[in-house]
């Protein structure tokens, strides 16, 4: 099969789109034919070799994490999934990934694909979902009647983490360029900031929230800014794990690192099934592409999620 493999830590040049042994399905795994493989952030950091502590990987090694397919073949004791089932996965993030033509997963982290997109598209769900999904409930406790200040919400995890707080009752106000903004009303988002015209916290104007949700790498002085606008008692919330452990006042920092739940997932399937959620693909790329497409994303020239088709 073909695939894109890295044979070493590296600058993107590392990523080379090569012939690779097709995976065979163990004990407990199934091979997809993999119809569409997201590019995440994360990727870049685990191919450069930044977070080679927290994530080692074996090498070569086949990037990406978030996979959509078709099961063509089910390992031992597999027994609730078949050939020929479309599923969608947040693969363990370590293992050999899904940029290529096949790749094994663990049956224990999939979930049947969502009908109402194309399946390659269906790839932008699992991580971003996931991460949106653990820290408005798992982390955050968001509850119906709070208020929610989701800080990057152009991006992917942002997307979805305004449209579940909204559908929480939560009230939700959004940080993201004009770009995003008509997007992130028909999300239902309550008030957009644009952070390019007016910086936070002065665009608050005062305002504090019961969760401040940060999806956005800030600095020492930026980070404390933001969890001064959560309200006594609240929550901080940040996925770029900043330089703050204690924001005072009562309020719980805390720093997600998103985990793959294939129940979870399952739950975000059957909401964008029934039209109450919403994927969103803002490019669809060749895998020979994903190259250029982290280099990309290091220049910030790339917003919302890219799927890579092989």
């Amino acid at each position: 099969m073909k695939a894109v493999r890295y044979h070493s830590y590296g600058d993107s040049d590392v990523l080379v789109y090569e012939e690779a042994d097709r995976p065979a399905a163990g004990a407990g795994q199934v091979v997809l034919k993999v119809a569409g493989t997201a590019f995440n952030p994360l990727d870049v950091a685990i191919r450069a070799g930044f977070v080679q502590q927290v994530f080692p990987v074996a090498f070569p090694h086949i990037p990406n994490f978030d996979v959509a397919g078709v099961i063509t073949e089910v390992g031992e004791g597999v027994t609730s999934w078949g050939a020929g089932d479309p599923v969608v996965a947040y693969l363990p993030a370590t293992a050999p990934g899904a940029a290529a033509e096949y790749a094994a997963a663990p049956a224990d982290v999939l979930a049947a694909a969502p009908r109402t997109v194309d399946l390659a598209d269906a790839a932008a769900l699992p991580s971003a979902g996931l991460t949106a999904w653990q820290s408005l409930f798992d982390h955050a406790g968001l509850k119906a009647g709070q208020s929610i200040l989701v800080n990057g919400a152009g991006g992917a995890v942002g997307g979805y983490a305004v449209q579940l707080a909204r559908q929480a009752g939560a009230t939700v106000t959004a940080t993201a360029s004009a770009r995003s903004a008509d997007r992130l009303r028909s999300y239902g988002a309550d008030r957009i900031i644009d952070y390019t015209a007016t910086p936070l916290p002065q665009a608050a104007a005062g305002q504090q929230f019961d969760v401040v949700l940060n999806l956005v790498r800030t600095g020492t002085e930026e980070t404390a800014a933001l969890a001064g606008l959560a309200a006594d008692g609240g929550a901080f919330v940040s996925t770029t794990f900043p330089d703050l452990d204690d924001a005072g006042r009562g309020v719980r920092v805390v720093s997600v690192f998103s985990r793959s739940d294939a129940a979870q997932l399952a739950e975000l399937v059957a909401r964008a099934d029934a039209g109450e959620l919403k994927i969103d693909v803002a490019g669809r790329r060749p895998l020979t592409d994903l190259a250029a497409v982290h280099d990309e994303a290091v220049a910030g020239q790339l917003s919302g999620k890219t799927v890579l088709i092989p």
